[in-house]
């Protein structure tokens, strides 16, 4: 029997064969073109808290390399456990209720695929993380954006009534958001909550830069709230919490009835997070109050510190309560492009690296404002100002 003519390659998932370059990629490549400085990349210049890495390497030089428990060692579950008690006063079953994870995106994935039938709706944000629309859309959701606009970026009653339907399955919602660095308040939290119960939706909550908020703020969770305790599934990463993004170790907290089913969609994609790691981020959890209000008061001093260099330059800056990144708006600017061509621009002549936010805009962009990192070194910082200087138009 002969084999078949060769015929053209058969079509690709074109969820994932039609994704553009990642703006993403674009600025990182730029900044390498240009000796710029990479305010864009959202990640510290510090390498994390040594003793934490310390314990990372003990683990893997003395300690278990084969599988750990697919739900995730035991102790680091405890841990967990005990962190959000103390920190959030949430009663979670270390043995029910919390999950290991290779990364919060694999949480986010698991979580996903383990809700969303074909045909369902879910409830977005944008601007957005730009994993959650293909991952949505993989699991067969339809997704339903909400625009959120500068300088506030204010989730309204109205436009959640506009976004939420019979159909509406789940809602993925970002807290303290990326890219604006909004910390939502329990009032928004609240309405937020409402419309979860009142159309019997799950609400898959990322979490990540939770201890990552200033001003004395505290965070609250979803889960925390009236009426969502079983319908919640909390998403938290120990990359964000310690600064080492490479990490990739995922917590997730839900109900037992959920995460019965969340644990069989992790299953099937990782399995399992190196154990080294594990236990070296429940020894971190169970750091004293002094290292995560330490490392917020050092984060919170490099934002007052860009924030006041672009000021004085003549930048209009957004509030930012969370997470690594300030933006500025270009609209007081003169001749001031779009975001996109604005940046491209800066990187370019200027030497300095950032990020427009309408990337993370599915449709119906605001194409009016940057995004940069401050979880530098104030060296870092000061050069990207010196540079920043010279945009044309500023004040």
């Amino acid at each position: 029997m002969s084999l078949p003519a060769a015929h053209p390659a058969r079509p690709l998932n074109p969820i994932y064969a039609e994704l553009p370059t990642t703006i993403f990629e674009v600025m990182s490549h730029l900044a390498r073109t240009h000796d710029a400085v990479n305010l864009g990349q959202g990640f510290p210049d510090d390498p994390g808290p040594q003793d934490v890495r310390r314990k990372a390497a003990e683990a893997v030089v003395d300690g278990w390399n084969q599988y750990p428990p697919m739900m995730g060692l035991v102790e680091l579950r405890r841990a967990a456990a005990a962190h959000y008690r103390r920190w959030q006063g949430l009663e979670l079953d270390p043995d029910s209720e919390v999950m290991v994870t290779s990364g919060a995106t694999e949480a986010i994935a698991g979580a996903l695929l383990a809700l969303i039938e074909p045909g369902d709706e879910v409830v977005l944000f944008q601007p957005l993380y730009d994993a959650y629309l293909p991952l949505v859309r993989r699991a067969g959701g339809i997704a339903k954006l909400v625009r959120l606009e500068p300088p506030a970026w204010n989730i309204t009653r109205e436009k959640l009534a506009a976004a939420f339907s019979e159909r509406t399955k789940l809602v993925l919602f970002n807290n303290p958001q990326n890219p604006t660095g909004v910390v939502y308040s329990r009032q928004d939290l609240t309405l937020l909550a409402e419309f979860c119960v009142a159309f019997d939706a799950y609400a898959v909550c990322d979490e990540v830069w939770e201890h990552v908020i200033f001003d004395d703020l505290a965070f609250v969770p979803v889960m925390a709230l009236p009426g969502m305790r079983e319908r919640t599934v909390k998403i938290s990463s120990a990359g964000k919490i310690f600064g080492m993004t490479g990490w990739k170790v995922g917590l997730v907290f839900a109900a037992p009835a959920l995460m019965k089913v969340l644990s069989k969609a992790h299953q099937f994609l990782t399995f399992t997070t190196p154990p080294n790691l594990q236990v070296a981020v429940a020894y971190g959890l169970g750091k004293s109050d002094d290292y995560f209000t330490g490392m917020r008061a050092g984060l919170q001093r490099s934002r007052d510190r860009l924030a006041r260099g672009l000021t004085d330059l003549g930048f209009s800056v957004l509030a930012s309560s969370g997470t690594y990144f300030l933006s500025i708006d270009l609209a007081p600017l003169t001749n001031a492009a779009d975001d996109e061509a604005f940046c491209l621009d800066l990187v370019r002549t200027h030497g300095v690296a950032a990020i427009p936010v309408s990337a993370f805009y599915a449709e119906d962009a605001v194409r009016s404002v940057v995004r940069f990192c401050f979880a530098k070194h104030d060296t870092t910082i000061d050069r990207a100002l010196e540079r920043l200087a010279k945009v044309p138009g500023l004040r």
